[in-house]
């Protein structure tokens, strides 16, 4: 019994440091936007490696919210936010890269795109057994509606 309630305490204290880390999380992105957008403004210009920076903000924002709603992380949103911190690195920096440089970075794209693919097809054409009840729950959903009109 002990055992039990000391498991339970410990998980709810990893949540509680959890929700914490994402507020921070949430709390610095925001901060890091307002002061991209001050600063773009001060420019009196906004350049692509300005636009991909607050894309990728807002794609943090996305992903702490979707783990505060749903209380998973997929793999994906990482990776998408790979992909735009690489490609903004070489909008920002082609100038100064040496070819074999901007070969290993867009060689990086190409496998991290591709990694995507992969979990997005592995996903459709093995769902996990969650999906599938929340997709049998919504078909049933949908059938009842459609008897009823």
């Amino acid at each position: 019994m002990l055992q039990a309630r000391t498991i339970n305490y410990s998980r709810r204290l990893l949540q509680f440091f959890e929700g914490v880390g994402l507020v921070v999380i949430a709390l610095a992105t925001i901060f890091a936007g307002y002061q991209e957008t001050m600063l773009m403004i001060h420019n009196g210009r906004v350049n692509l490696a300005d636009l991909l920076l607050m894309f990728l903000y807002l794609e943090i924002l996305t992903m702490v919210g979707l783990y505060f709603e749903s209380g998973k992380l997929p793999v994906r949103f990482p990776l998408y936010i790979a992909l735009v911190a690489l490609a903004r690195y070489i909008t920002v920096d082609v100038k100064e890269m040496d070819n074999i440089r901007l070969l290993g970075v867009s060689a990086a794209i190409v496998l991290i795109a591709l990694g995507v693919l992969v979990i997005r097809y592995g996903h459709v054409r093995y769902p996990y057994v969650e999906d599938l009840e929340e997709l049998t729950e919504a078909a049933s959903k949908e059938r009842e509606q459609k008897i009823r009109d």
